[in-house]
């Protein structure tokens, strides 16, 4: 056997297996590239032509699936319920300040400690903020300018 052969086999495997394990699509389009480069292998291409067929189907197929795969994949992904509550506008309970590392809300009757998004910002406690992200267990918040 062709030791080209060979290698865009193996090449192949190594890719589907990459596949298996991430389950991202991030190799499956190399898989099909070094599959169709097999295929000129077997056919007597060159090495080089086999190295530019299979750069070209891989990237062809990337540019041309995995905008589509990835709005596919990753629909049935759930907001939690932290996550919900970005956007939310909330009444500050302590004083925020990200260098005194001070402020906490109470959301749905939960207590939060709430940071700034702008570390120079300080929030005044009853002033409203908006909840514009969360890091690890810390609402992460701007003023609220439709007060």
């Amino acid at each position: 056997m062709n030791s080209y052969i060979t290698l865009w086999l193996v090449l192949m495997i190594v890719f589907v297996v990459a596949e298996l394990i991430t389950v991202g699509l991030t190799s499956i389009w190399f898989a099909a590239g070094a599959l169709v480069a097999l295929i000129a292998a077997v056919l007597g291409a060159g090495l080089g032509v086999q190295i530019a067929v299979f750069l070209v189907v891989s990237v062809i197929l990337l540019c041309a699936t995995r905008p589509w795969a990835k709005k596919f994949v990753n629909s049935r992904v759930t907001m939690t319920n932290s996550n919900s509550l970005i956007g939310e506008v909330i009444s500050i309970k302590e004083r925020v300040s990200n260098i005194d590392q001070t402020g906490t809300a109470v959301v749905h009757g939960q207590e939060w400690t709430v940071r700034a998004d702008d570390d120079k910002e300080v929030i005044e406690p009853g002033e409203l903020a908006k909840i514009v992200r969360i890091a690890g267990v810390k609402l992460i918040v701007k003023k609220n300018k439709e007060e």
